[in-house]
């Protein structure tokens, strides 16, 4: 049950570290570092938790959910990993982690924004590395 469900906590992980930036005052630079970090490393530890337990044998997508969004509309947000998507998602986890330590002292103006518009990237990437729904693709990927 946790495994179908892993794709839908790994894409919604980076909003909800979105809602905790807000709720972080801009003076405490250390904390809102921090805080971004550990969201990006739990993140990256969930992505390498599916590529764990990804089964190579299996030639059709993995880890399948579907969320009915807007059912009259027949708009659902349909999430599932292959063998190439998975290592995108793997490598884009681990790049967002290495990013945000590589710039822990260059970035000093507006860094709460910073850090927030990382995170909501890092949801972006990673929707448009799952999503199943043609138009829901191509929605996550113009929004990147």
């Amino acid at each position: 049950m946790l495994l179908q469900n892993m794709l839908n906590i790994l894409l919604f992980i980076p909003l909800f570290g979105v809602l905790v930036l807000l709720c972080i005052p801009s003076q405490s630079k250390i904390l809102l570092k921090q805080v971004t970090l550990i969201f990006a490393g739990s993140i990256f530890i969930l992505s390498l938790f599916l590529w764990l337990f990804f089964d190579k044998s299996i030639g059709s997508f993995q880890f399948v959910s579907k969320i009915f969004w807007l059912p009259f509309l027949n708009i659902n947000l349909h999430l599932g990993v292959d063998g190439i998507s998975l290592f995108f998602l793997v490598l884009t986890t681990l790049l967002i982690y290495i990013c945000l330590l590589a710039s822990w002292n260059s970035i000093n103006h507006d860094l709460k924004y910073y850090l927030i518009f990382f995170l909501l990237m890092e949801f972006f990437l990673i929707g448009v590395f799952c999503v199943l729904d043609l138009l829901i693709f191509y929605i996550f990927f113009e929004l990147f």
